[in-house]
């Protein structure tokens, strides 16, 4: 018997009694059933324990998977935790997309990029940054579900805004916004005042006319 045949023997032995589960077993169970990530406390209260013992049960799990080699572990996203394919699996895994539809073209990716650093953010500002119209991309990412509404601008026009949801983060591997990369550093030297007032976070002083007309110039997207 090799070391990796020993270990997952071990793990195995580690459950009790043939027929029964160990409970870090059970939780490997309970995630893959969820699908998305659960919290803590639901963690918690469906496996009947303190959230502290839910905690190391997590824990326990994660080694578990680890040192018999599986291609799974826990991951927390989202505010909660989640069975997710391990980073060295990438390659392989990666291959499902040629046998999968790939549901985001380019310039949809390019404008739920812009929604997610910039967020809360009006189609018109969007449109402003991307120079295209944005009709078809934020369709397909309210469709998808990875963006909502969040409410209304308080300019003239009141346009809706936009930022992501908890399932931009799920897909994304995220657990909150503030996992997101940071963006280089842009010469706005180069930009017009109003994009340099967008890139840097302030709002236009033309936003109101902008938002009123609802973004009726500039190209249609590609």
């Amino acid at each position: 018997m090799d070391k990796n045949d020993k270990r997952a023997a071990d793990a195995i032995s580690s459950a009790g009694p043939a027929g029964q589960v160990s409970p870090a077993g059970t939780l490997e169970a309970l995630l893959f059933a969820a699908g998305n990530p659960l919290p803590l406390p639901d963690i918690a209260n469906i496996m009947e324990c303190r959230e502290e013992e839910a905690e190391a049960l997590v824990r326990e799990l994660q080694v578990r998977l680890s040192e018999y080699g599986s291609g799974l572990t826990v991951q927390k996203v989202a505010g909660g935790y989640q069975l997710v394919t391990r980073p060295e699996t990438f390659a392989r895994v990666a291959r499902l997309s040629q046998v999968t539809d790939r549901h985001i073209s380019a310039p949809t990716m390019e404008t739920l990029s812009i929604i997610a650093f910039k967020q809360p953010i009006t189609k018109p500002e969007i449109e402003q940054l991307r120079g295209v119209r944005i009709e078809r991309a934020l369709a397909k990412l309210l469709e998808l579900d990875l963006i909502c509404e969040l409410g209304r601008k308080q300019v003239i026009g009141r346009p809706i805004l936009y930022g992501t949801t908890d399932t931009f983060l799920r897909c994304f591997g995220l657990n909150s916004l503030a996992d997101l990369p940071k963006l280089p550093e842009r010469d706005l030297s180069v930009l017009s005042p109003e994009e340099q007032q967008l890139v840097s976070g302030k709002q236009p002083e033309a936003d109101s006319a902008s938002d009123a007309k609802g973004g009726e110039t500039g190209e249609t997207e590609q």
